[in-house]
């Protein structure tokens, strides 16, 4: 059994499930947590924390199905490293909730989904008592689909919604649009969803918008989620030693990169900078009292300076320059040696290898401090992608959508699991020396449609490659061990509408600036912009907020 959010590459989705979106400075200019819910008269501003989310989360009731052989640690998921005897899984439900009521369903898609009525949704909903009306969208473009159908008086039964997503006018639509789940889930009635139940209550509070519970999460671990790889194989072959501080890693990329080989040292690593530079995300409340946006801090700047560095240097791949190719390719075919990518990357490209290219080897840096200390990193939110199911819906609809919901959040060593990861055996899927490997029909039928309307508390498995489970895990906790809070961290929290654009110039600026065609000067000349477009405003309602509900470190 694989992990529920594992995919066959790195995608928008699972890049920016992370926090690490804002952890890397140069990555976004964005507040650590979008704008959601409310209304344009800030009657819902704000974000809800306490005893007054802990009225409104479901019990805690955590599952006994299967202890992993590596247990959470730092904030890490847990690693399951042995095979899953599969005569011998268990159902975490034994009788359906799902009466067969239809029930419609929007979600990003990535790749090309299955047909309406395939063999594996057949399998699923059987299993499961649903009858699903899939309304899978690319993912790439969710953005512009999912505010589409806010904005008409057609909304799907359940819709599914990234924080990436979760901006603008789409953000504002959401309490309006989306229902109170409490009277189904709050306290003791979560017990009749058993696998919702066994959802953290850190992932949980995540799903209160607009002061009510209306998001069904994804729990996520705490540690960072962008990993920065390396090509081990070559590494050793050569004899390189893992750069340890901000100049080694120059001095090393410049010494490996021949541009006439083709060969160079990394490809953008704008998403680590900021973790190796110590920048902190989104707003904080400091120990002096004062509240401060991301991009204020000097290590904001200094993280920006050392990314243009690389470029200048031209030990970074021109078409990564470029924003051009693939840079996975560029990865396994050996023309980059460092590459960031989701921590999903790290089993896809080991397994999409060992075929292929029997000597790639694939392992992750540690990240370092820029003078060669320990990293400053900052925990990732406890969830970031939710379902959530439309005002108006029906009793019947409501509960076979949760039924659908609790199905998908089924744990590792379950029945439930098994299917929603691998489909049907013999038709997804065959066993070998105890040894799931899908089929062409699982492969083009069983991708990223149940997985993406709950899951179970964060875990890795891989039965035909454990040491990459294993190493993940390793990873994870290591790094975790460096990892703080932020004031924002684990509330989701409205901001008012009339803030939500001064961030866009930041993401396009950034880009510009590292890759040299604009000046520091451009930047810090944003920054005032940003301040007096409503950066001063937003830090006094900011501080009102934290003076209000605490701060979330």
């Amino acid at each position: 059994m694989t992990p529920k959010s594992a995919s066959t590459g790195p995608s928008r989705r699972s890049f920016l499930a992370s926090t690490a979106v804002a952890t890397a400075a140069v990555a976004g200019g964005m507040p650590l947590l979008a704008a959601c819910g409310g209304s344009d008269d800030g009657s819902r501003e704000g974000a809800t924390s306490g005893k007054a989310a802990d009225k409104l989360l479901p019990a805690y009731v955590p599952s006994k199905v299967a202890d992993p052989d590596i247990p959470s640690k730092n904030g890490s998921a847990a690693g399951y490293t042995s095979k899953v005897e599969l005569a011998a899984l268990t159902a975490s439900v034994p009788n359906k909730l799902g009466t067969g009521a239809p029930v419609r369903i929007m979600s990003p898609f990535w790749g090309t989904p299955p047909k309406a009525g395939c063999a594996y949704y057949q399998a699923v909903d059987e299993a499961a008592g649903t009858k699903i009306a899939w309304q899978n969208q690319n993912g790439n473009t969710y953005g512009e689909k999912l505010g589409a159908v806010l904005a008409s008086s057609s909304i799907p039964d359940m819709v599914v919604l990234p924080s990436w997503e979760n901006v603008g006018k789409t953000a504002h639509a959401v309490t309006a649009k989306f229902m109170d789940l409490g009277p189904y889930l709050a306290g003791d009635k979560v017990k009749k969803y058993p696998n919702l139940a066994a959802i953290p209550s850190d992932a949980w509070r995540m799903g209160i918008f607009g002061g009510a519970l209306r998001g069904i999460p994804i729990p996520a671990p705490a540690t960072t989620f962008i990993v920065p790889y390396y090509r081990k194989d070559i590494f050793d072959k050569k004899g390189y030693s893992l750069p340890k501080s901000a100049d080694e890693f120059l001095s090393w990329a410049k010494d490996v990169t021949s541009a006439k080989a083709k060969v160079y040292a990394c490809g953008d690593l704008a998403w680590i900078s900021g973790n190796i530079f110590g920048a902190m995300p989104g707003w904080n409340l400091d120990p002096d009292g004062k509240v401060r946006f991301g991009i204020e801090r000097p290590e904001y700047l200094e993280a920006l300076e050392w990314t243009r560095k690389l470029y200048d240097a031209g030990v970074v791949h021109p078409d990564d320059k470029a924003s051009a190719g693939d840079p996975v390719q560029r990865f396994t075919a050996g023309q980059i040696l460092v590459w960031t990518s989701d921590m999903s990357a790290w089993y896809a490209r080991a397994a999409e290898q060992a075929q292929a290219n029997p000597e790639f080897e694939i392992d992750a840096m540690d990240l370092f401090g820029a003078d060669g200390g320990n990293p400053s990193m900052y925990a990732s939110n406890p969830a970031n992608i939710w379902s959530l199911i439309r005002k108006g819906a029906s009793k019947e609809t409501v509960e076979n959508a949760l039924a659908a919901a609790n199905f998908a959040a089924a744990p590792y060593g379950t029945k439930e699991r098994m299917l929603v990861d691998y489909g049907v055996e013999g038709t997804h899927f065959t066993v070998r020396d105890g040894v799931p490997a899908k089929t062409d029909q699982g492969n083009s039928e069983v991708i990223n449609a149940w997985a993406m309307l709950a899951g179970p508390a964060p875990y890795v498995a891989h039965p035909d490659l454990p040491d990459i489970a294993r190493k993940q895990v390793e990873w994870q906790q290591r790094m975790g061990a460096f990892m703080k809070k932020t004031s924002t961290y684990g509330l989701n929290i409205v901001e008012p509408t009339r803030y939500a654009n001064i961030h866009t110039p930041f993401d396009q600026l950034q880009r510009d600036y590292v890759r040299g065609h604009k000046k520091l000067a451009d930047v810090q000349a944003a920054i005032s912009t940003w301040k007096s477009s409503g950066g001063e405003k937003l830090r006094d309602w900011y501080k009102e907020l934290f003076d209000k509900n605490g701060s979330g470190n």
